[in-house]
């Protein structure tokens, strides 16, 4: 996957400004970088949920933009900040057959596969099977991305997925998040707010500033202090733990 010269504005003003990147295949790569730094819009463009003004993502060599729906939803799962589903869905029936069950074709719930392929990533994710509308706001996160996940695609994009997540919690998302990539060969996006998640657990970072990349590369040439410093114009300091280079600032 690659961008080439990704641009779009609102109201004018550019919120991402030619930014080209290319994210590696069976690696994870997470976006980082303060808000409005542009990280989500480009998230939002690779996952066709905002067009960009210019610029292409080439998918696959061919133009994103030129995938039929259907396709890509076969190659690309995607976890966005904004899940509307229907809330009266058990995690179970989200999980295995996604956020709209019954809009299409009827649904055979006695697929033996899917539903036992549903049951093993709710286990991993720590669901117990109730309707959506009775979980709380960490526990509906860890059902989205069970159900993201579960739809066993080559690509996952993860729009901060440790949002309303415990340490606990959090900490479990990025290590499945890890083994998707070492132990299934996924390819995975994240965009990210907390720095040391993507320090630790990804293979690649891409630093946003302004609307720009000012940084991407492998995660020890990223997290340096001079580029954090830079990136949220507040101090840093770098430290090894377990052989990865961490963040602390004041």
């Amino acid at each position: 996957m690659k961008a080439k010269q990704l641009t779009k504005a609102y109201d004018g003003k550019k919120a991402v400004d030619e930014v080209s990147f290319s994210i590696p295949k069976g690696k994870v790569t997470s976006l980082i970088g303060p808000n409005g730094a542009g990280k989500s819009t480009v998230m939002g463009m690779i996952s066709r949920l905002i067009a960009s003004d210019s610029g292409c993502i080439d998918f696959e060599e061919k133009d994103i933009k030129q995938w039929k729906s259907r396709e890509l939803a076969k190659k690309l799962a995607i976890l966005t900040q904004s899940n509307a589903i229907q809330m009266k869905l058990t995690v179970k029936e989200l999980v295995s057959f996604g956020r709209f069950p019954y809009s299409g074709s009827h649904i055979n719930e006695t697929d033996k596969k899917i539903i036992d392929r549903a049951i093993s990533y709710m286990e991993l994710c720590e669901l117990e099977n109730r309707f959506i509308d009775e979980l709380s706001g960490g526990q509906r996160q860890r059902a989205y991305i069970a159900m993201v996940i579960a739809q066993d695609t080559d690509y996952i994009l993860l729009d901060e997925p440790t949002n309303n997540l415990d340490i606990y919690h959090a900490t479990n998302m990025m290590k499945i998040v890890r083994r998707l990539c070492d132990e299934l060969g996924k390819t995975v996006v994240m965009v990210l707010h907390e720095i040391n998640y993507a320090a630790f657990y990804s293979d690649y970072i891409c630093a946003f500033k302004d609307g720009r990349i000012a940084k991407f590369g492998t995660v020890r040439e990223v997290m340096t202090k001079e580029v954090l410093s830079d990136i949220y114009r507040v101090d840093f300091e770098i430290q090894e733990i377990e052989g990865k280079p961490l963040s602390i600032y004041y």
